[in-house]
């Protein structure tokens, strides 16, 4: 009987191990950071400091049921830190449940040099795409992701990448969009630009006066009663798609406020899965 227990126990350890996702992490810079916030060059990175060494952790789908498509994930935090869990590494599941890659982004915080974490995107999808065949993915069905200042990030790469380089879809998570003090955070605002950034700038980083006929489709996902990242910067966001002819769909939940990601807590949240869940189900 003990014997049967052990072999139990141990069969059930094995699975639980196999069913988990398999990750590794790959630093993007390997030869040397392209440009710097001030801070980068002081060895070691130190996350508790918001020092982040630039990386991304891959986590890829059973080959079987690999469809091709993957996600680069860039997480919030208002471009002062990172939400790297409920807004990064815990939607692998959902994402390899559905034989897409997700490839979380641990980007630097800018320190007014915007410079800084857009190189660290574009070279997250560029990395990406060498490794296409190698991961099982097609190069043309790589999109990104990003929530709150994430979200500002993911869809300033949308918007300011030209069509060999830009992602193929957006996913925004109550995104920050405009640099407009009526509606921007302005943690993320003066965290991108500064404080004093002139209003060429200002519009530059504001994008939703970005946007071409050239802008990937977007979902965004927001709550109504958010009052960090008020819903007006995803709705000026999805008129000026829908002006330039550009797919984008977009559900606001009635409450939740902020910062929910994949927390099961999110009272819509079985909702929400479902409604991104279609949304990817809704083209190839």
């Amino acid at each position: 009987m003990y014997k049967i227990a052990f072999f139990m126990l141990s069969f059930f350890s094995f699975m639980g191990l196999h069913a988990q996702q398999t990750a590794f992490d790959i630093d993007l810079w390997p030869n040397g950071l392209p440009n710097s916030n001030g801070i980068d060059k002081t060895q070691p990175f130190d996350d508790s400091k918001q020092n982040f060494k630039p990386s991304i952790r891959v986590f890829l789908p059973d080959a079987a049921k690999a469809t091709g498509r993957a996600v680069v994930c860039c997480p919030g935090g208002g471009y002062s830190h990172l939400a790297t869990g409920h807004e990064g590494y815990d939607w692998a599941q959902f994402f390899n449940e559905r034989g897409i890659a997700l490839i979380v982004l641990k980007y630097r915080m800018p320190h007014a040099n915007p410079d800084v974490p857009i190189s660290d995107a574009k070279e997250a999808l560029r990395l990406v795409r060498e490794n296409a065949q190698k991961w099982h993915i097609n190069p043309k069905k790589v999109g990104i992701m990003g929530s709150s200042a994430g979200g500002h990030l993911a869809s300033t790469i949308s918007t300011h990448s030209d069509t060999l380089t830009a992602p193929a879809f957006q996913i925004l998570f109550y995104p920050v969009v405009t640099f407009d003090y009526q509606y921007t955070h302005k943690g993320s605002r003066h965290g991108l630009i500064g404080e004093n950034a002139p209003q060429e700038l200002v519009n530059l980083y504001s994008n939703e006066l970005q946007v071409t006929t050239k802008t990937p489709p977007a979902i965004m996902l927001l709550s109504d009663d958010d009052g960090l990242v008020v819903p007006q910067n995803s709705v000026n966001y999805y008129l000026a798609l829908k002006k330039n002819h550009v797919k984008a769909t977009m559900h606001i939940y009635p409450s939740g406020g902020h910062g929910w990601g994949c927390r099961e807590n999110f009272k819509y949240h079985k909702e929400m899965m479902a409604d991104l869940s279609a949304w990817l189900e809704s083209f190839k």
